[in-house]
């Protein structure tokens, strides 16, 4: 849900009502404000969770808070770990798996609305 608050700025809380940031993992798009990105929230302690190959027409963005994960980007592979950031160029296949101890991360698609071609 999200408020507009005097000056015009957006404030949006979580669905489930909760007002900390642990174990929070929501999608974001047309976000209000002309913000012009749509956001993944991503949290989890599994090991080997995450998304298949695929790719979008515009850069994505891994703010990785908590944990690790494996992430193929094109034909390569790398680890990505808490306190790194991750960019992945627009029309580049990619995909990761969560490793040991789980993940938390923000994933910031640089396009209102998510565009994904599937892959695998």
């Amino acid at each position: 849900m999200s408020e507009i608050a005097d000056t015009g700025a957006a404030v949006i809380t979580r669905a489930d009502g909760r007002d900390d940031g642990e174990d929070w993992t929501e999608n974001y798009e047309l976000l209000p404000g002309g913000a012009g990105i749509s956001i993944i929230l991503e949290s989890t302690t599994k090991e080997g969770v995450g998304p298949r190959l695929h790719l979008h027409p515009y850069a994505e963005t891994f703010i990785i808070r908590r944990g690790s994960a494996t992430f193929t980007v094109g034909t390569e592979q790398l680890v990505g770990r808490a306190g790194q950031i991750l960019v992945v160029p627009a029309e580049t296949p990619h995909k990761f798996a969560t490793g040991p101890g789980g993940y938390e991360a923000v994933h910031i698609h640089a396009n209102p609305s998510f565009e994904t071609t599937w892959l695998e």
